[in-house]
């Protein structure tokens, strides 16, 4: 058994959705360190384009802005991709926003806003590249598909009224396994990773808390990008190719050993 093939992702051409910054951030470094050909996207167009020449000057990075929000934005994305790429064969939908106000508050533009891009944006464009995914799998070697959710999204009830964020990955880790059932004949896996606490601009008020959060945690610390970076190249590499359906937290034991 060759160790050093078996977590290799080399010249795997991947797409990273919100990948400017925070947990995309930490993803796209990691496969582009790996050797990867990664696609970048966030609404931000100078945000995106800073990173992807930041990485490019040791890798292969290509800056896609699009606003995912709307199925404009996808469908504008999965074109840009497919025009240079036939095959992809790992897809991150890690775009994602959250929206914070009390139940009585809680406005339904808000609410729209945080399903439309954690739930929606997530199944479309997923459908949109499906064919390159097809293209890129192989029974040894599948496509992959990487859902960002939360331990927000069911491991435990959130601190923070957070209603439509905590609702939005609860349907994102079910949305996972549902495309796994389906896509798997396809030789393309699905699966979710449901991160804890990482440092990012969502997670900028819980970090205020950074103190009080982390001795919550029984690993005594917040996440780091290696951390994120390691899962997901995990379930992108030889090594994961046996695992689809699956909802992965990566938390410290912040949810998951209380």
């Amino acid at each position: 058994m060759d160790i050093e093939q078996l977590f290799a992702v080399r010249d795997k051409v991947v797409v990273v959705t919100g990948g400017s910054r925070g947990i995309g951030e930490m993803i796209a470094r990691g496969f582009v360190a790996a050797g990867a050909r990664v696609y970048i996207s966030s609404r931000s167009v100078e945000a995106c384009e800073a990173l992807a020449d930041e990485l490019s000057a040791t890798g292969t990075c290509v800056a896609l802005p699009a606003d995912l929000s709307s199925s404009d934005g996808v469908h504008q994305l999965a074109s840009q991709v497919a025009e240079r790429e036939d095959r992809v064969h790992v897809l991150v939908n890690n775009a994602g926003a959250t929206w914070g106000a009390p139940f009585d508050e809680y406005p339904e533009s808000g609410y729209d806003k945080v399903m439309d891009l954690n739930v929606k944006s997530v199944f479309l464009l997923t459908q949109a590249l499906a064919s390159r995914l097809r293209a890129a799998a192989t029974e040894e070697d599948p496509a992959r598909v990487i859902n960002i959710g939360s331990i927000d999204g069911g491991f435990h009830v959130p601190a923070f009224e957070s209603y439509a964020y905590s609702a939005s990955k609860a349907a994102v880790h079910q949305l996972s396994r549902h495309l796994a059932k389906f896509l798997a004949p396809d030789r393309v896996t699905v699966n979710a990773i449901a991160p804890g606490l990482f440092p990012s601009k969502m997670t900028k008020v819980v970090m205020a808390h950074e103190e009080e959060v982390v001795a919550t945690i029984p690993l005594g610390r917040v996440g780091r990008a290696e951390d994120m970076a390691g899962i997901a190249i995990y379930l992108a590499s030889r090594a994961g190719a046996y695992t689809t359906g699956a909802v992965i937290p990566v938390d410290g034991g912040h949810a998951t050993c209380r």
